[in-house]
């Protein structure tokens, strides 16, 4: 038999790991090391078979938790016991929290810099970026990112292509030509083109965009995206949302607007444990 004690050790198998020797073979446990002692021997006369698996265990996570054989508490709160096997928490970034359309039947991740609206007159926006600043124009206060989300009309068209295309340049005016008030944060649109059109799968159906680089008469202009896709919540038109970027160093990255297009889920679909901003 072995006397090597039992402990924690380097798994031979997967040198990164620890995995537990209970004095006379390998368990099934396993964690990330901390401070890795030599892998256990097998005492000299030990059988061929302990002396492989001596030399061929170990690594990944501890799955329960025993303290003096009484139960245990997680970080997480949760309550476990000496025989009670517990999933092993996620490693990696934490989830973003959600932004919760509900007329819409639909759910966005919230990317870092980005907030959900508490006071702006538009009822459509569903997030906008952090802070304000002088709009180019001087006519008041501008935002260097907005993602807005409605119900499609009956005049936008039927598919998500055709109302995609009907929506754009409606959003590229309402971002970069004239605000609500018939005023010209931008002084005007100069030109646009399309950089981005085609099929998307969003929300679990089959959706269709367009993303417009806008130019305007002052300032760095923008991007105006509209997504288009079918309606989870019993509503025949689709759901339109539309993305409007400020360019330049201070607007926010393009990839905020793949990000958040590709982690909108129906609302019956929201995964547990995230934060409704």
């Amino acid at each position: 038999m072995s006397t090597t004690p039992p402990g924690w050790y380097r798994d031979p198998q997967a040198p990164h790991l620890e995995r537990w020797w209970d004095g006379g073979t390998w368990t099934g446990h396993r964690r990330t090391p901390s401070g890795l002692p030599a892998p256990p021997t097998p005492a000299a006369g030990a059988s061929g078979r302990a002396r492989a698996v001596a030399s061929t265990a170990a690594g990944a996570v501890l799955v329960t938790a025993i303290v003096g054989g009484a139960a245990a508490l997680r970080t997480d709160g949760l309550r476990v016991g000496p025989d009670t096997a517990v999933r092993a928490p996620p490693t990696g970034p934490p989830s973003p929290p959600l932004v919760v359309d509900r007329l819409n039947g639909i759910s966005l991740p919230v990317p870092a810099g980005w907030t959900s609206p508490s006071a702006l007159a538009q009822d459509d926006v569903v997030m906008t970026t952090e802070g304000t600043y002088d709009c180019p124009a001087g006519t008041g206060l501008c935002r260097h990112g907005e993602v807005l989300s409605r119900t499609a009309g009956s005049a936008d068209g039927g598919s998500p292509r055709a109302v995609a295309e009907r929506d754009v340049p409606r959003a590229a005016e309402a971002a970069y030509g004239h605000d609500p008030g018939g005023r010209r944060p931008f002084g005007g649109i100069s030109s646009h083109r399309v950089v981005r059109a085609g099929p998307v799968a969003v929300a679990g159906g089959d959706g269709y965009l367009v993303r417009w680089r806008v130019r305007t008469a002052e300032g760095p202009g923008g991007y105006v995206q509209s997504l288009a896709f079918p309606a989870r919540s019993g509503i025949p038109a689709p759901v339109v949302v539309r993305f409007v970027f400020d360019a330049g160093p201070d607007g926010p990255p393009l990839s905020d607007m793949d990000a958040i297009a590709a982690g909108i889920r129906p609302v019956d679909q929201d995964p547990g444990g995230q934060r409704k901003v």
